[in-house]
């Protein structure tokens, strides 16, 4: 069952004294680029969240933010009385005139007026949000399951189709090799000599190996089979889709520059598209 990279989580974990909201949001990407936001009071426990985001998404541009608002009564910030006295005290000798509020309104913006203390980390609110953490995840796992089912149905169909257009070109080959046998006849008319009936043949022959697509419609079909096997698979694997899309291109491309008649280049040209098609949403797949 393959998986998105594209995906979406939220939760949001009320504690007494705090509200934690946590988002994750994932794009494609060929490796795991991570970037992480959160609150200073939270930054000794970054490498452990990385460590759990890059064992669960593995790949793709993921962006992860914790928020925290204080909600309760208590707050590490504090108001320096001191300095702020001092302050107050400086500004009405250099300023005599003036109300106490305008004073205040002033050394408070100073240097000092207000420190932060420094929180340690309270393990048993940790473990919640550790659980929150976990529950984003798999709320972007469901939505990356999700996404892939809508991709798996997208490249089920358009492998069926170029199944579809490879057929046509399979019908359409004795036509073609016909062709070939009348343009060498017609040729040799023109000539107005007469020809060598053996040296004809093996000529003939030759055209007709060096135009023949056998292999490459064997392998073609062999290689629509095997996308389709890897994408029933139980493990998402972007990348071994993606080779074998590259070798479908490849006999795809074969073919065409083979066939020499016109109406298979036309199948081949609408087989190419559908295969573009499939490796621009290839680019999405985990």
């Amino acid at each position: 069952m393959i998986q998105s990279m594209t995906g979406y989580g939220k939760s949001v974990l009320q504690l007494p004294t705090k509200k934690i909201s946590i988002e994750i949001k994932s794009l494609n990407s060929k490796n795991l680029d991570l970037n992480a936001r959160m609150p200073s009071l939270y930054r000794e426990k970054e490498l452990s969240i990385r460590k759990l985001i890059a064992s669960k998404l593995v790949r793709g541009k993921v962006d992860f933010s914790l928020f925290m608002e204080i909600t309760g009564e208590e707050t590490s910030t504090q108001i320096n009385q001191s300095v702020v006295k001092q302050y107050i005290k400086q500004l009405k000798s250099v300023i005599s005139t003036g109300e106490d509020t305008e004073y205040l309104k002033m050394a408070i913006r100073l240097p000092d007026a207000v420190t932060t203390e420094r929180d340690d980390i309270d393990e048993d609110e940790w473990i919640q949000i550790a659980e929150a953490i976990d529950e984003s995840l798999e709320k972007i796992h469901t939505y990356r399951i999700d996404e892939g089912k809508t991709l798996e149905l997208d490249f089920t169909q358009r492998v069926e189709n170029i199944a579809t257009l490879l057929d046509k070109v399979i019908d359409m080959d004795p036509e073609r090799i016909e062709g070939v046998r009348e343009r060498l006849n017609r040729g040799i008319a023109e000539i107005k000599e007469k020809v060598d009936e053996n040296r004809f043949e093996q000529e003939l022959v030759y055209y007709i190996e060096k135009f023949d697509i056998t292999e490459e419609k064997v392998r073609l079909k062999n290689h629509l089979d095997y996308f389709l096997k890897a994408l029933s698979s139980s493990d998402s694997n972007g990348k071994k889709l993606g080779f074998i899309a590259q070798e479908m291109g490849r006999e795809i491309n074969t073919i065409g520059s083979k066939s020499n008649f016109a109406p298979m280049q036309k199948l081949v040209v609408q087989m190419k598209d559908e295969l573009e098609k499939i490796k621009e949403q290839l680019l999405n797949v985990l």
